[in-house]
């Protein structure tokens, strides 16, 4: 079975969807085999990145730096590396 996320060392790699331009920010649930966050920003200038880049810093516990965007820039589809996540949201089994 196919996840959304796996562990390289101590540092979560998650798959991720984002839907732009949406009513609110927050985590929908799981698209396909990616975690689906929707955001209220437009994705211009790389606005939408660094607004799921501040949700993702938020729900892991850890500072904006420590949540890299890997793949993705310009797609829907992006891949995000979380360094030494400090909690882990509901949707993350341990």
């Amino acid at each position: 079975m196919m996840t959304f996320y796996h562990w390289q060392a101590q540092d979560l790699i998650l798959a991720v969807h984002i839907q732009p331009r949406a009513s609110q920010t927050g985590v929908v649930g799981i698209h396909a085999d990616r975690l689906k966050i929707k955001t209220t920003a437009a994705p211009v200038d790389g606005k939408a990145n660094e607004e799921v880049c501040k949700l993702l810093a938020k729900l892991f516990g850890v500072a904006k730096s420590q949540v890299v965007l890997l793949q993705g820039q310009t797609s829907r589809d992006k891949r995000f590396c979380i360094h030494a996540p400090k909690q882990l949201p509901e949707f993350i089994s341990q």
